[in-house]
């Protein structure tokens, strides 16, 4: 009953962070321009964005195995608030860029959540507990949008403050009742290039690092070019996008909140790991010959299930794998991989969607989650924590 109290706790303060983040995503490219930026600068947002995130996820993971989670989680909530408070007070597209620079290095917590789950979880509930997180993601991605929306109707800053408010009341709740996990204190006095060299060298993290960079690259990519594939080979209104995306959001919702932790238990998640990659590239290639909106909703359904999959497997395996005091460490080492793909993920989708042809990115993405299925059938689960 305590560690369903504490993943309850750490579902809702994940989700309002989510939700602040969801709130500014559509409204930020229309920001930078009307601060005068081109479109080609604006990428620069999301890729300073997951740079952040690559070069920070580790750091606060390590840090959160020294320290503790309650700690780390804390602060970088206070970080998150700053940033979007930062964000609504831009005046300049280089103070823009700077507070979403700071907002990346903030939400790498993602790392220290996701240890604060392996500590209060058995090794059989874990991927349980990784897709509650996961359901927390998706539905701040459902809600988080609509709201900014809304908000940004009055003024396109409005959704920063709103957020960056969102923020301060989640701190200061969590402040109030989010419990310090019972966890091993690491004494490593390692150089951290070190810590990270000895952790990939255990059995079967590199592997699954692997897979977690290469699905990442893969759906990313998909994101980046989905709304121009509805539009040109769907016929779907820009405006009807959004809707599709929250079709996708309620399906991970759904799939992570609800089915892993049984599916899991039953299968293992070795199991689920390579059935949520084989969903994902029928879906990547299907996805470009489909017909009308139907034939849309229907080849995404497989996607959005196989992402909800493949998610939670990934960091309940990565986990496994991790010693006890390394669990921050390792899982941010899995996060800085994932905010690598998200890097190269958007740039080579948008390209060779352009220069190339509109199925590249799925066709391609397809290639690669299948042979990330391939990996997966040779990873070992470990039962050592």
């Amino acid at each position: 009953m305590k560690n369903r109290s504490a993943l309850a706790i750490l579902f809702v303060i994940v989700f309002i962070d989510l939700l602040g983040f969801g709130m500014v995503i559509p409204v930020m490219p229309l920001y930078a321009k009307r601060l005068g930026a081109s479109e080609a600068w604006t990428g620069l947002l999301s890729a300073g964005y997951s740079a952040m995130q690559f070069v920070f996820a580790p750091i606060w993971g390590r840090l959160s195995d020294r320290i503790g989670r309650r700690p780390m989680l804390l602060g970088s909530i206070v970080m998150t608030a700053v940033a979007f408070a930062l964000y609504g007070l831009a005046g300049s597209f280089p103070m823009l860029l700077i507070s979403r620079l700071f907002a990346g290095a903030a939400t790498a917590n993602i790392a220290i959540a996701r240890a604060f789950v392996a500590d209060v979880t058995a090794p059989e509930d874990r991927a349980r507990g990784m897709g509650i997180i996961g359901a927390a993601f998706g539905l701040g991605f459902v809600l988080g949008p609509a709201i900014g929306g809304v908000l940004s109707n009055y003024s396109l800053s409005l959704p920063g403050f709103a957020a960056a408010a969102l923020a301060a009341v989640n701190g200061i709740a969590a402040w109030f009742i989010l419990p310090e996990p019972e966890h091993r204190f690491s004494v490593d006095r390692r150089p951290r290039f070190a810590a990270m060299r000895e952790e990939l060298a255990r059995p079967g993290i590199r592997r699954v690092i692997g897979i977690y960079f290469i699905t990442v690259l893969a759906f990313s990519a998909m994101e980046a070019t989905y709304a121009f594939l509805a539009r040109q080979r769907y016929g779907l209104a820009e405006s009807s996008v959004g809707y599709v995306f929250a079709y996708i959001g309620v399906l991970l919702v759904i799939v992570q909140g609800g089915l892993v932790g049984r599916l899991s238990r039953r299968f293992g998640e070795k199991s689920l790991l390579v059935a949520g990659l084989v969903l994902q590239a029928i879906a990547l290639a299907s996805l470009p010959f489909g017909v009308g909106l139907p034939g849309l909703l229907a080849t995404t359904a497989p996607l959005a299930i196989g992402a909800g999959l493949t998610q939670p497997a990934l960091s309940a395996l990565l986990s496994r794998f991790a010693r006890a005091q390394d669990q921050g460490g390792t899982l941010g080492i899995g996060e800085s991989a994932a905010a690598f793909g998200r890097i190269i993920g958007p740039e080579a989708g948008t390209w060779t969607f352009g220069q190339w042809s509109i199925a590249f990115p799925y066709v391609g993405g397809a290639a690669l989650m299948a042979f990330a299925a391939a990996v997966g059938v040779t990873v070992r689960p470990s039962e050592e924590r």
